[in-house]
């Protein structure tokens, strides 16, 4: 076997188990990266990590999917950019399916939140350890650490997270005293598609929705919601506002990406076709804004002014990270059990450096023994 072929087969193997373990949303995804491409495999550097981590974020789309896009491209090129990705989607594509399929059948989706009590504590565990190590590398000296604290400010306070991104970019330019280049403004980056949606549904209108949520959609699972009840519910009418919760509910109860909400509702809306066209729509954009930007970011590293900005990003990333992680902890540690388990979670990572997908599995474990008893 080739080398490529060995790094394929290993990209496969390593993002087709984050996709299926790691539950808790991009945040989630992102530390499980971190501590699998970072610490223990050095493919990437620290360094090469956060400017990746920094890339996504001024894209639209998953920014979790993207990132092990870019991790797949870095590794083995475009056949890695491809692997990496479809591996990554394809079991949450497939458990979302089934869910959907569970609902068009039953009527309802099954009750599975005893799961994820066990499970959060455990990744704002290996959230924050990863936080930590990026919040570190990146945020050298105290007008990196105090701008970092602004952005977590201004995102508590509810600014957009572009504002954020480009704002701290512009700061880092302007303290460097660096003529800066002008950045791709968010009305070049969220263009409109020309292309129309069918008014009824059928696999092209499908896919057309998807098609533009995918590509210019920024933001969480929460904006993903807001985004497809403007088309799905009020729009076109084919999805009913309880329908469409269960979609997002769907997509939170299963590992790996959000965005394969999308599956379950093509699998309401069309059945297996439709669960297929639609995922398909939705991450399609990633591949191509990550295959189009990659080969640009050593470039941006070999400018000064650019480099200045990208460093600006890189602290508004993980400030916006670290947002989402007290979101998480709010949400994970809901009582004494669980912030236990949190806490036993943290120094277990601390102590043995144990794999987060063992982890992950214990919290399961420890989520079914308290819900039996």
């Amino acid at each position: 076997m080739t080398e490529r072929g060995a790094r394929l087969l290993e990209l496969a193997a390593l993002f087709f188990r984050i996709g299926a373990t790691t539950f808790g949303g991009p945040a989630a995804h992102i530390a499980v990266l971190h501590d699998e491409v970072v610490r223990r495999r050095g493919w990437l550097s620290e360094d090469e990590f956060v400017d990746l981590l920094g890339a996504v974020n001024l894209i639209p789309g998953p920014n979790s999917t993207e990132l092990a896009i870019h991790v797949g491209y870095r590794r083995a090129g475009v056949p890695g950019l491809v692997v990496s990705g479809v591996c990554f989607i394809l079991p949450a594509m497939a458990l979302t399916g089934v869910l959907g399929w569970a609902y068009v059948r039953y009527g309802a989706l099954p009750d599975v939140g005893w799961l994820l009590e066990g499970i959060k504590p455990v990744i704002l565990a290996v959230v924050l350890q990863a936080l930590w190590a990026l919040a570190v590398r990146v945020m050298k000296g105290w007008p990196l650490r105090a701008l970092g604290l602004g952005c977590v400010g201004a995102s508590a306070l509810g600014a957009h997270e572009l504002l954020v991104l480009f704002g701290a970019g512009l700061a880092v330019l302007a303290g460097r005293r660096v003529m800066p280049r002008p950045p791709p403004s968010a009305a070049l980056l969220a263009a409109p598609l020309s292309a129309g949606v069918a008014t009824s549904v059928g696999l092209s209108g499908l896919f057309w929705v998807f098609l533009k949520a995918g590509a210019l959609l920024f933001g969480s699972g929460y904006v993903l919601l807001a985004f497809l009840r403007a088309d799905l519910v009020e729009r076109l009418g084919w999805l009913t506002e309880a329908q469409l919760i269960d979609a997002i509910a769907a997509g939170q109860v299963t590992p790996g990406p959000v965005f394969t909400t999308a599956t379950f509702i093509g699998m309401v809306l069309g059945g297996w076709q439709g669960a297929l066209v639609a995922t398909v729509a939705i991450f399609l954009p990633a591949f191509v804004y990550v295959a189009l930007s990659a080969p640009l970011l050593p470039r941006l590293r070999a400018s000064k002014g650019a480099a200045a900005f990208v460093d600006g990003v890189n602290v508004a990333a993980v400030a916006l990270m670290a947002v989402v992680a007290a979101q998480l902890a709010h949400a994970a540690v809901v009582d004494v059990a669980t912030g236990v388990l949190a806490v036993l979670s943290a120094l277990v990572l601390l102590r043995f450096k144990v794999n987060a997908t063992w982890l992950v599995l214990a919290g399961a474990a420890a989520a079914w023994i308290l819900h039996r008893v």
